[in-house]
């Protein structure tokens, strides 16, 4: 890669760009705005339509706990081979969100079944990599969740899924540049999303 597909905006940015980067930047964040965020403020009314979804679906009013999204976000990341996302999201929140070093370096790994895993946390990861894979959840998967999830719980868990491969192709096919402090894929003879 030689440089982004789609060059980042950078400042000085006008008053509404300026706002509307900010309202897409967690609060209290001490760096400048994403690399992604400044490619997809290059169509403003298109960034302003997407950040509601976004934003809601990192919101403390889902029935989603933190951890349980960060897991979501990081496997599909992966999944996606998305390197910029699951970087940000592992660096950025992996650990606030309580998974540990190895468990988001598993992430970007083909052991849904691994022994760091919960139960619970197993089936989020088959729940992404079916959806990944198939567009759809088996019926004994589906069982499985719903005895964990409500419907509210379920249905977020499908659009966060849909979310992060949105943000994905974004990310992947414009070529966004990976932020300098963000963690890197771990190495491996198989990355998953190849």
């Amino acid at each position: 890669m030689s440089g982004p597909r789609i060059a980042p905006l950078g400042p000085p940015y006008p008053p509404t760009l300026a706002a509307e980067l900010e309202r897409w930047m967690p609060p209290g964040a001490p760096v400048e705005p994403l690399r992604l965020f400044r490619t997809l403020a290059r169509n403003l009314p298109l960034m302003e339509a997407l950040r509601p979804a976004g934003a809601h679906l990192l919101s403390r009013r889902l029935s989603l706990n933190r951890r349980e999204r960060e897991l979501v976000i990081d496997r599909v990341s992966a999944r996606c081979g998305c390197e910029y996302e699951w970087g940000v999201h592992v660096t950025g929140f992996g650990a606030r969100a309580g998974l540990s070093e190895a468990q988001t370096q598993a992430t970007a790994s083909h052991a849904a079944s691994a022994p760091l895993w919960q139960e619970r946390d197993a089936l989020l990861i088959r729940l992404v990599d079916e959806l990944h894979e198939t567009s759809r959840v088996s019926e004994e998967l589906w069982q499985r969740l719903a005895q964990e999830y409500d419907a509210p719980g379920l249905l977020e868990l499908l659009v966060l899924v849909g979310w992060y491969h949105l943000i994905a192709f974004v990310a992947n096919a414009a070529e966004v540049e990976r932020e300098p402090w963000a963690a890197r894929f771990p190495e491996r003879s198989d990355p998953i999303g190849s």
